[in-house]
């Protein structure tokens, strides 16, 4: 395994070396479309997380979800949907949080050429200000990750999210509930 490779095998975990510029985030415009149809993933990462082609249409359909480019340099590097609303009513189990305050985020993950950069890292950090703007009423940020993907844990947990001990089970096995909160009433 090269060491670019290898690298990229833990793409979650910050890389020692700055990105080559500053990750934002914005929310899709069809301007993002060509650039996340091409976005690529190995199949040990992609068993974890939905490409932009395969969950971008169904996001754009539903009023309750946001499509959300990670750009760096004006050129999309990530991808991630923000979805609200009685579809994740589901979710409601793992917190004390109404669902109308309640966000989950789903499909997070960056190109596979742009790994190793730092760009999740950032995206996870800006995150919560970014909602705050955005959607004033959601008070906490609720994700689902997978026992084995330890790489996007360590980003999740490095990134002021935090582990209740909530488990569910997945598609592709046992999954850590995970929380953000953005504000206590």
């Amino acid at each position: 395994m090269s060491s670019e490779q290898s690298s990229k095998s833990n793409h979650w975990s910050s890389s020692s070396s700055a990105p080559v510029s500053q990750a934002e985030l914005e929310f899709y415009h069809p301007r993002h479309l060509e650039a996340l149809m091409q976005f690529e993933l190995p199949e040990e990462q992609h068993r974890f997380t939905a490409l932009p082609a395969e969950v971008l249409e169904q996001a754009l359909r539903d009023p309750d979800r946001y499509p959300v480019v990670i750009t760096a340099a004006g050129e999309a590097v990530g991808f991630f949907i923000l979805h609200i609303g009685s579809g994740i009513a589901s979710y409601r189990a793992y917190t004390k949080t109404d669902l109308p305050e309640l966000m989950l985020i789903r499909a997070l993950l960056v190109d596979y050429s742009r790994q190793g950069q730092g760009y999740a890292a950032q995206a996870m950090s800006l995150l919560p200000g970014w909602v705050h703007q955005h959607f004033p009423a959601i008070r906490e940020l609720i994700l689902a990750v997978n026992v084995k993907n330890e790489p996007a844990q360590r980003l999740y947990l490095g990134t002021g999210f935090v582990d209740r001990g909530m488990r569910r089970q997945g598609i592709v096995g046992m999954q850590w509930i995970m929380h953000y909160c953005l504000s206590s009433k």
